[in-house]
């Protein structure tokens, strides 16, 4: 989201305003310019946070009807934090007191500046957060390097799923992959540094496609892997097929969501149908998924099992890992009891023999 020109409903607040006075306006639909210090806006947006999370969901016994209560309240909460607004010049620089320099970092997100505007704050420090996360990059152990995420790109701060594609038996005579989503690329590098001689790297955001050949040249995998324009599967066969798709079937409210929700499992969808014509014969293809979205009732496994069958594949075998991350331990969190329990599995299927 580029600076935007200023909204109608705007009324300058500076250091004096408290997180009250600043929800109750933000959720009237005003937008707050703010004209005050830069670290005490930080300090004013994470007070409202602190505000808007306070609010007790009404107790839901449906899995899914909390999973879409959960969705409404970060719904919400995105809306009204998003009305804090600071003015930035025709060269990203900010127009308050002790402000960071933040151009480089937007000229990243958003490219050329094209005059002046105003930023969501919130936005503005995902911006700049993704910015540093890309200068010093993400820890891969399975790479035993770093990946530099650029923004609008997932980051894999999951090693899980990376483990799991790290660790799985290859097929016998593996010389081709394709790695259909490669976001970071991060997937297709681990091939790579498998001994997979090429790679092939796909994915329908451009910024993901940029990221993935950034990587692959910081990690001097150019050689082995291939970065074509915007698709889902690329030309002809591979002796392996990895998709890592979004694992809940629902609406992304954010490009960076992307990463996340696949509306109707299109992704899903799209990779299990095309499976069988992009495998060269003997081939296999590796589905990475968690179960979270059985978990909350947005899918079952047995919708699951449905669709592999219907595209003519069969499981050959499956591996399962449990999660690392920070939330399936946070207890506060609306969806403790599916992320405690959530187990991430690649599914390795492979064409069904016709029947003659």
């Amino acid at each position: 989201m580029p600076p935007f020109p200023p909204p109608s409903r705007l009324v300058p607040v500076d250091d004096r305003c408290n997180a009250a006075t600043a929800c109750d306006l933000a959720r009237s639909g005003v937008a707050l310019l703010w004209r005050g210090d830069f670290p005490q806006a930080r300090r004013l947006l994470a007070a409202m946070g602190r505000r808007l999370d306070r609010r007790t969901p009404h107790p839901v016994a449906d899995p899914a009807e909390a999973f879409r209560e959960h969705r409404r309240a970060r719904r919400n909460r995105a809306r009204v934090l998003g009305q804090v607004l600071v003015a930035v010049d025709a060269e990203y620089r900010l127009d308050v007191r002790r402000a960071p320099d933040v151009r480089k970092a937007c000229r990243q997100a958003y490219g050329a500046a094209t005059g002046p505007g105003v930023l969501a704050l919130r936005e503005l420090l995902g911006v700049r957060g993704v910015h540093q996360w890309r200068e010093r990059g993400v820890f891969v152990p399975a790479l035993g390097g770093r990946v530099h995420p650029h923004y609008g790109v997932f980051s894999p701060t999951r090693s899980e799923y990376v483990d799991l594609v790290a660790q799985a038996p290859l097929p016998a005579l593996t010389r081709t992959a394709f790695d259909l989503g490669t976001g970071t690329g991060v997937l297709a590098a681990v091939l790579a540094r498998r001994g997979i001689a090429r790679v092939t790297a796909t994915d329908s955001n451009p910024r993901a496609l940029a990221c993935a050949r950034d990587n692959a040249t910081r990690l001097g995998l150019t050689a082995r892997i291939q970065v074509p324009e915007p698709c889902l599967y690329p030309e002809g066969r591979a002796d392996l097929v990895v998709c890592n798709p979004p694992w809940l079937p629902a609406h992304p409210v954010s490009d960076l969501e992307k990463g996340v929700y696949d509306p109707d499992s299109r992704m899903l969808r799209g990779f299990l149908t095309g499976l069988t014509a992009h495998l060269e014969p003997g081939g296999e293809g590796w589905l990475v998924l968690s179960d979270l979205a059985e978990r909350v009732g947005l899918r079952t496994r047995a919708e699951l099992v449905d669709l592999v069958g219907a595209a003519g594949l069969r499981v050959a075998g499956r591996i399962d890992t449990t999660p690392r991350h920070p939330k399936a331990a946070a207890t506060e969190d609306p969806l403790h009891a599916a992320r405690a329990g959530e187990v991430t599995s690649l599914w390795r299927l492979q064409a069904r023999p016709l029947v003659r």
